[in-house]
């Protein structure tokens, strides 16, 4: 079960967190109309590779992982987004693209933009195409320690005019 890994995780540190489960769904704006959670309030894991190393980059459903503006913020000389035969084998328990954000436990750095530390809350996949996790977003910063940054391109929708 895709799940058991990050529930574990969480209850050794005594976190709240609430699962959502929802019909299976493969994209991110898919998955927030199924959720009934707005896509700003989703967040999305994109693994990238920064320099030829696997790396986490985190944005709301409704924005895209600007790779020139990842490349500038952490000094790096290339950045990519990774094939999925390039990081499959790192997430055993996750079902492809369906990976949480929690890096740590998969043994790479995280990238999180600066709008999803707006929030109160972070919403994300759960290991599987059908749950999500809901937890507080200072929760998620104090067990991951992302490195936040604007990494960004596209708006959210608390943002549009």
């Amino acid at each position: 079960m895709p799940l058991q890994k990050l529930k574990e995780f969480l209850d050794s540190r005594n976190v709240n967190y609430e699962v959502i489960a929802h019909s299976v769904a493969y994209t991110a704006p898919e998955i927030a109309a199924l959720a009934h959670i707005p896509g700003k309030e989703l967040a999305k894991t994109v693994i990238v590779k920064i320099d030829g190393a696997l790396a986490m980059a985190v944005v709301s459903a409704s924005q895209h992982v600007d790779l020139e503006s990842l490349k500038a913020a952490t000094t790096a000389k290339t950045v990519d987004l990774a094939t999925e035969g390039e990081f499959k084998e790192r997430f055993p328990d996750c079902e492809v693209g369906a990976m949480p954000p929690f890096g740590n436990l998969y043994g790479m750095p995280v990238f999180v933009d600066e709008s999803l530390s707006r929030d109160q809350e972070i919403v994300f996949n759960a290991g599987s195409h059908s749950e999500l996790v809901r937890i507080a977003r200072v929760d998620f910063e104090k067990l991951v320690q992302p490195r936040v940054m604007k990494i960004a391109s596209g708006r959210r929708a608390d943002e549009a005019a």
